[in-house]
């Protein structure tokens, strides 16, 4: 049996620790001694990109909310041109040296690309900046999704204030994807508030999976 190892640990400005760890070829993020995410399932991050980028004109300006392993970015950059703008958000700065230091040959390389900047922020900093429409596309992949977190802070992404400082954030059709561990009827309800069209979506966690365990919100801007 192969043994796992720890590659590198922090505690979190809430005190919560952040272990990296590796077994069998595969890492694992966990915060708190709860899973976070892994290499082995990130199919759904990478759908995220999908529902958020495709089948509209190539998207010149995304925002990405939660670095993670960097699956979600990959397939951004797929679908993005070159002349893309693509920010991503990630609130500790441990994370991106990570992706750097360990994670080179997973998908941390993707970070040199000219088209990101990887800016050292909350994401909903961002969201209120000044200014309307400034993204063809918005991807959330923060925490474990609207229930359960893992961090009770997340929870105000949440909620209709933000909802409609994401809505505004975007240009005309517009989408943002939310990322969730599970379903959940009342964000749903709550994005039909605010969006007028609002698709939730069951994803798998990896392509061999029998069952589809993640949830994937999809809305778009009139």
């Amino acid at each position: 049996m192969k043994a796992t190892t720890t590659l590198a640990s922090v505690r979190t400005p809430d005190g919560a620790l952040l272990v990296l760890q590796e077994h069998d070829g595969e890492h694992y993020l966990k915060v708190g001694g709860m899973p976070l995410m892994s290499t082995r399932a990130a199919a759904s991050e990478q759908e995220m990109a999908d529902f958020a980028c495709g089948g509209l004109p190539p998207p010149r300006r995304v925002l990405i909310g939660g670095l993670g392993f960097g699956f979600t970015l990959r397939r951004v950059l797929e679908l993005a041109p070159p002349e893309a703008a693509v920010e991503v958000a990630e609130l500790l700065p441990v994370v991106v040296a990570w992706n750097r230091e360990f994670l080179a040959e997973v998908n941390g390389r993707l970070l040199d690309d000219p088209r990101v900047s990887v800016i050292i922020s909350d994401v909903l900093d961002l969201l209120r900046r000044p200014g309307e429409g400034r993204y063809d596309a918005i991807l959330l992949d923060v925490d474990n999704g609207p229930d359960p977190l893992v961090q009770r802070a997340n929870a105000r992404l949440y909620t209709k204030g933000s909802l409609e400082m994401v809505k505004r954030s975007l240009t005309r059709r517009g989408r943002v994807v939310f990322w969730s561990a599970n379903k959940d009827k009342q964000f749903e309800q709550l994005l039909r508030r605010v969006f007028p069209r609002v698709d939730s979506v069951a994803v798998k966690a990896y392509p061999s999976s029998r069952r589809f365990a993640h949830c994937l919100f999809v809305a778009e801007r009139d």
